[in-house]
C-alpha cells in the first residue's frame, strides 16, 4: 500500500468487514494501525459488535435516517401511498434503518399497512430482516426455491455450473423467473443476489435433505480436473455421515491450498475432513493437522477444540509430542498478549522444553525448533529471573544439536548461535548467528512457506536478539525483524544500512 501511495493517494474501502475471514481482517487491521504519514485511508464498514481486531481504530457511528428522511424514503417505495399515522408508526419502529424501510412493501401486507398493525417491539435487526427474506423466498414456487438454493450453495456465482446443476436436478431454468421478477436474484454471467442476506436466507429456507441434494448436484456438475477443491467441498456438504473417500479428497485440497498460501482454506478443508472420518486413529491425525492449520489461520479457539478431539484417538508418541508443542505455542501467544487465564510465560517455556525433549529421536527438526521457541519464551520472561532456566535450556539445545555436520537449516544455526552466546558469553556464537541470519535472508527470496514458519512468535524474538548481538543495523532497522521477506518494487525502497546495503529494505 505504501508503494502504491507513492504515485497518488490511496483509498481502501472494505464493506461488511464482519464477513471477512479472520486472517484478512487481522491483516488489514495490522496495516491500519501502522499507517503514519502515508497518504492512505482505510475505511471499514462494519456492524455493531464486529471483528474485535478493529476495536480501537477511529470510529464514526452511522445512525439511522432522521424521521424526515425516513418518511421520504418510505413514501418513495410505497407506490399506492400510505396513511400518515401508519407511515409514522413504521418510521418509529424501523429506527430509520434504510434496508428495513425498503423491505416494507415486500414484507408487510396491505391489511397490516391499512390498520397500522406492523411489527412492533425492538428495532429491526439483520436477523429479523433475514427472517423476512426467508418468508419472502418461501412464498415463491417450490422449483424456484430449489434453484435459489443451488445459487446460494455455490458462492462463486458460476452461471455455467448453476445451469449444469439445475439440469442434473431436472429443474427447468425458466423456474427462476419468479425470483428474478421479485428482485431476489440477477441471472447473468454471475449469479448475484440482491443482498447477501438474501443468499443466506435462501440457504436457511431449505431443509437439510434439500441442501445435501443440491450440494450433491453441484459436486456432480463440477469438473474434477479443473476445480477439484470446489468439487470436494460440495461432496463434503452432501455427505450424510462419515465418508473416507470425501475426507481423503479434502486432505488433498488442503495440501493444494497450503501450497498456494491459502491457510484459512486449508484449515476449513482439514476440519471438515476430520468430521467425515470414522476411524479413530485417522481422525486423530486429521484433527491434529486441522488444529495446526487453524492456529496458522489465527483461530486458536478452534485449534484448541481440535487438539482435544485429536487426543481422543490413539495417537503415536510423535503425534502426542506434536499436540504438546502446538498447545504450548498457543499458550505462549496468550501469555504475551496478557489474555485472562493464560499460563505464565515461564510455564509455557517449560511446556515447550518438555515438548522438545519428547520430539527428540522422533522428529529432530521439530525438536530443535521447540528448543528455539522455549529459549525465546525464557528470553521474553528474562526480567522475571529466568536466567538459570535459560542456561539449562541452552545446554539441552546444544546437546540436541550434536555435531556441526547436522546443521543444515537456518534455524539450526540460529539455535546454535543463541545457545552458545547464552552458555559461552558475548564472544561466543557469532559465527553461527551470522550464518543463520544470512541463510534466512537468502531463503526468504525462494521459499515462502519457510517464511511463514518464521512468523511463529518465537522466531522474530530470537532473530531480533541475534541482530542486536551482532550489531547488524540492517536487521535491526527492519520491522518486524525479518529478513527481506518480500521484494516489493525495490526501486522505491532505500537500501538497508550496514552489510545488507545491496538489498532492498526489509518490509
Amino acid at each position: 500500500m505504501a508503494a502504491a501511495a507513492a504515485d497518488q493517494p490511496l483509498l481502501c474501502l472494505v464493506d461488511d468487514a464482519q464477513w471477512l475471514d479472520q486472517v484478512s481482517v487481522q491483516t488489514l487491521g495490522f496495516v491500519a494501525r501502522r499507517l503514519l504519514a502515508e497518504p492512505i485511508a482505510l475505511v471499514f464498514a462494519v456492524r455493531d459488535g464486529g471483528p474485535g481486531v478493529l476495536a480501537g481504530l477511529p470510529e464514526l457511528t452511522v445512525r439511522g435516517l432522521s424521521d424526515r428522511d425516513a418518511r421520504e424514503l418510505l413514501e418513495s417505495v410505497m407506490l399506492g401511498g400510505i396513511d400518515a399515522p401508519v407511515r409514522d408508526r413504521i418510521v418509529a419502529e424501523t429506527r430509520g434503518n434504510p434496508l428495513a424501510l425498503l423491505e416494507v412493501p415486500r414484507t408487510v401486507s396491505t391489511a397490516e399497512l391499512a390498520g397500522g398493525f406492523w411489527l412492533a417491539g425492538s428495532a429491526s435487526s439483520p436477523g429479523e430482516i433475514e427472517k423476512s427474506y426467508v418468508r419472502r423466498i418461501q412464498a415463491l414456487p417450490e422449483p424456484t426455491q430449489r434453484l435459489l438454493l443451488v445459487a446460494a450453495a455455490e458462492p462463486v456465482g458460476d452461471a455455467a455450473l448453476f445451469l449444469r446443476a439445475a439440469a442434473h436436478l431436472g429443474i427447468p431454468i425458466d423456474a427462476l423467473a419468479p425470483a428474478e421478477a421479485a428482485g431476489v436474484i440477477e441471472f447473468g454471467p454471475r449469479m448475484r443476489f440482491r443482498h447477501p442476506l438474501l443468499r443466506s436466507a435462501a440457504y436457511r429456507a431449505a431443509g437439510l435433505a434439500d441442501r445435501r441434494a443440491v450440494h450433491r448436484a453441484l459436486a456432480h456438475s463440477t469438473d474434477p480436473q479443473a476445480d477439484p477443491d470446489r468439487r470436494a467441498w460440495h461432496a463434503a456438504n452432501a455427505a450424510a455421515g462419515p465418508d473416507e473417500n470425501v475426507a481423503a479428497e479434502l486432505e488433498s485440497s488442503a495440501a493444494r491450498a497450503q501450497s498456494r498460501g491459502g491457510v484459512a482454506a486449508a484449515a476449513a478443508f482439514l476440519e471438515r475432513a476430520t468430521a467425515l472420518t470414522s476411524d479413530s486413529n485417522r481422525r486423530g491425525a486429521r484433527a491434529l493437522a486441522a488444529a495446526q492449520a487453524k492456529r496458522d489461520a489465527a483461530d486458536p479457539a478452534a485449534a484448541r477444540e481440535l487438539l482435544a478431539l485429536a487426543e481422543l484417538g490413539q495417537l503415536s508418541g510423535l503425534q502426542q509430542a506434536q499436540v504438546a508443542r502446538l498447545r504450548a505455542q498457543m499458550d505462549f501467544v496468550r501469555s504475551r498478549a496478557g489474555e485472562a487465564g493464560a499460563p505464565a510465560v515461564s510455564d509455557t517455556a517449560q511446556s515447550l522444553l518438555d515438548a522438545a525433549r519428547r520430539l527428540q529421536g522422533l522428529d529432530d527438526d521439530a525438536a530443535r525448533e521447540s528448543y528455539l521457541e522455549a529459549m525465546a519464551a525464557l528470553l521474553y520472561a528474562g526480567r522475571l529471573g529466568q536466567a538459570d532456566a535459560l542456561i539449562r535450556a541452552a545446554h539441552a539445545a546444544l546437546a540436541a544439536l550434536g555435531t556441526d555436520e547436522r546443521l543444515v537449516r537456518p534455524v539450526d544455526f540460529l539455535l546454535k548461535g543463541i545457545a552458545e552466546r547464552i552458555t559461552g558469553g558475548v564472544s561466543a556464537g557469532a559465527a553461527a548467528l551470522r550464518t543463520g541470519l544470512d541463510h534466512m535472508c537468502a531463503q526468504s527470496t525462494t521459499d515462502d512457506r519457510q517464511v511463514l514458519r518464521w512468523m511463529v512468535p518465537a522466531f522474530p524474538i530470537l532473530q531480533e536478539s541475534a541482530a542486536h548481538e551482532l550489531w547488524d543495523e540492517g536487521w535491526c532497522a527492519s520491522s518486524p525483524p525479518l529478513p527481506c521477506v518480500r521484494r516489493v518494487r525495490p526501486e522505491r525502497w532505500p537500501a538497508c544500512p550496514g552489510r545488507l546495503s545491496t538489498r532492498p529494505a526489509c518490509i
